[in-house]
């Protein structure tokens, strides 16, 4: 028997993949939310600023979940917002001070007041909004067109394992102002 003037080659064995790390992976998903949850929260108080109105963060807050929500009683609206209903008041106070919210009886019950947004208070969500959107749209231009569908994707994804649903609202956007009726769950005050 004639011997191969070449050895044969053995296949060389595949390398394992690395073993995966759940708790890593989550933390590097859990920065990468956070990191962009700062860019949100700076585009929502540049949105704001950009209105030109005194009013702060967490008023618009409140005035934002009666613009989605429509007239509310204080315990709702203090719910919505996952604050005591002591704080609410302190904002709503200095809301309807400012001529951008009000206070009203309930014609179904005259034991409740109903608070609401006033024009002025509908406008500037309005306008604040509309900053918001543009702001947000300029930084998705940014991105490849993957990146947007993979990024809807995930932030559906997110989302969802989060409990946020849709608003439902007279605004066009499908998620109009990002605040849902779904109580904060806090402990404390």
């Amino acid at each position: 028997m004639a011997e191969d003037p070449q050895p044969r080659r053995q296949p060389r064995p595949r390398p394992e993949p690395p073993a995966r790390d759940p708790g890593a992976e989550v933390d590097a998903v859990t920065h990468a939310v956070l990191t962009a949850s700062r860019l949100l929260v700076k585009v929502s108080a540049r949105s704001l600023a950009a209105v030109a109105e005194p009013v702060t963060l967490p008023q618009y807050r409140l005035l934002a979940v009666l613009a989605a929500h429509g007239d509310a009683k204080l315990v709702d609206i203090a719910e919505r917002l996952g604050v005591n209903p002591s704080t609410a008041m302190r904002m709503l106070d200095r809301l309807i001070v400012a001529g951008l919210a009000t206070r009203q009886s309930n014609p179904c019950n005259r034991r409740e007041t109903m608070l609401r947004l006033t024009p002025e208070g509908r406008t500037l969500v309005d306008r604040v909004t509309a900053v918001r959107h543009r702001e947000i749209s300029a930084i998705v231009e940014r991105l490849t067109p993957e990146q947007r569908t993979a990024l809807v994707g995930g932030l559906a994804a997110f989302t969802a394992a989060g409990g946020e649903t849709a608003v439902p609202g007279e605004d066009t956007e499908p998620y109009p102002l990002g605040w849902s009726d779904t109580p904060a769950r806090h402990s404390g005050g």
